[in-house]
Parts: C-alpha cells; structure tokens; sequence
C-alpha cells in the first residue's frame, strides 16, 4: 500500500514565502510515512495569478527547492504546482514532481489554459502527457482545467498510468462540476484518481476545497471537507489489478 498525502492550502496571494512555510506547519504533525507520495494544488506558492512577472521563478527556483526539500526529508514523492519562466513573457503553469531522494522525476506543463479566465494570454500550453513511478504505481500528473478533457486521460491510461493527479484551483462558483468529473475519470479508466484543489479566496475567486481521493471503482476514499487540511488515504495495487481484471473495460478500448 502507498499513502497519499494531500495538502489543502489557503493560499496567501503571491506569496510564495508564506505559502512554503505554511506548507511546512501542516507537514510537521501529519507522520508522513517514507514512500508515500505528497500532493500540493496548483500554484501553490502563489495563487492563480495571471501576473506573470511577479510570481513566475526560473526552473529549479525557490519554490522547486522547497518541494525538493521536502521531498528529501520525508523520503517521500511531492507533486506541486509551480508557475516557470516561459517565452515571450508568458508563464509555464506546472506540476513538478520530486522523487524521495531531492531529485525532479517528472515536469508536467498544463495542456488546456483556462481560456474562460484569460489564463491562455499569459501561459503557454503544453502538449506532453508525463509518467513517471512511484512505489511501484504509475502516476500522471494533470492541472485544473484539463479535467475536462477525458481524452488526455485516455491516451495516459494506454501508456501505463494507475494513478491520476490533478492539481487545481478549482473555484467554488462550479464545486459540483469537480467530484462529478474526478469519478467519471477514475470509473472509465479504472484507475486511482487523486484530486488536490485549494480552498478560501484570492481577489477573484472562492475555493470550496473538497480535495478527493477516489478508487478504481469511484468510490471515494477521503473528502477534505472545504477548510484547509490535510487529505490522506491508501493505494492498493492488488485491489488495483482486482478491479481491472474482475472488469476488464480496458482490454476493450479503440483510440481511432
């Protein structure tokens, strides 16, 4: 079994000091076991900005070091939301994932822009779909909006993954949408689906939390509630392979 750590942030707005330190606070008490794998939401360290050049860091900035420290103390993967230096001026909207020794295993750019808040003016899309192993699952790191578009779970599922990850900002002005979309990708990929979102308010928004942790079959594992918190529950890949093989949708799929 592999343990899923989820951290439910209310972010202090572009702060990323306040927000690392935070982070920490909530860590400290947790008992986080080694091997387990840590989740932070979407831009973590500073809120959904679209102020790019106030919150984005070069790779391998402060708020990478600090999610590689992390992961180097607990001996745990960490997946968080970090915003990058793109071209042009824009943004990168991330999730960089470290694996239990420091170092970066996986950098994941968001595929689908949140075009609805104007998020494809300042960020640059990406167009890979990243893997990469933990404690003997495959996970796949996904952001936000591009929960909405089942086939980019799809195409991950046919290369290996058992484990999606979606780190949001996810607004409260559409909460139902949230758990709704997360089961429907683990029910049709039969998979382990973990959803981080943030909770209380930046200048625009406010956040519900509801942080998920949903099993293979949709049910779900561990609801965060709308304070910030911790989520947590276990992964169980003999249940895992279980569900697929009793059920074998996958066997069936036609990707033309």
């Amino acid at each position: 079994m592999t343990d899923v750590v989820g951290i439910q942030l209310d972010i202090a707005w572009e702060d990323p000091p306040a927000n690392h330190g935070r982070v920490e606070e909530l860590l400290e008490g947790a008992d986080v076991a080694e091997g387990s794998l840590v989740v932070l939401p979407e831009m973590f360290a500073t809120g959904f900005s679209m102020d790019v050049a106030a919150v984005a860091e070069p790779a391998g900035g402060a708020t990478e070091t600090f999610l590689s420290s992390i992961a180097a103390r607990y001996g745990s993967w960490v997946i968080g939301g970090v915003v990058t230096q793109g071209a042009g001026g824009k943004g990168r909207n991330e999730a960089v994932a470290f694996g239990a020794d420091g170092g970066e295993v996986a950098r994941y750019r968001k595929r689908h822009p949140f075009s609805f808040a104007d998020e494809t003016d300042y960020y640059e899309p990406g167009d890979d779909i990243v893997r990469f192993e933990c404690s003997g699952f495959t996970v796949s790191p996904f952001i936000c909006y591009d929960l909405r578009f089942p086939e980019c779970f799809r195409a991950s599922v046919t290369r290996g993954t058992d484990v999606f990850v979606v780190i949001a900002n996810w607004p409260a002005a559409r909460e139902a949408h949230w758990p709704a979309l997360l089961r429907a990708r683990a029910i049709e990929n039969q998979s382990y689906v973990v959803g981080i979102n943030r909770c209380g308010s930046d200048p625009k928004h406010s956040y519900s939390g509801r942080s998920l942790v949903l099993d293979p079959i949709g049910e779900v594992l561990a609801d965060a509630g709308n304070e910030e918190g911790l989520v947590r529950a276990g992964l169980e890949g003999a249940f895992l392979a279980k569900c697929r093989s009793d059920f074998p949708v996958l066997a069936d799929m036609r990707m033309d």
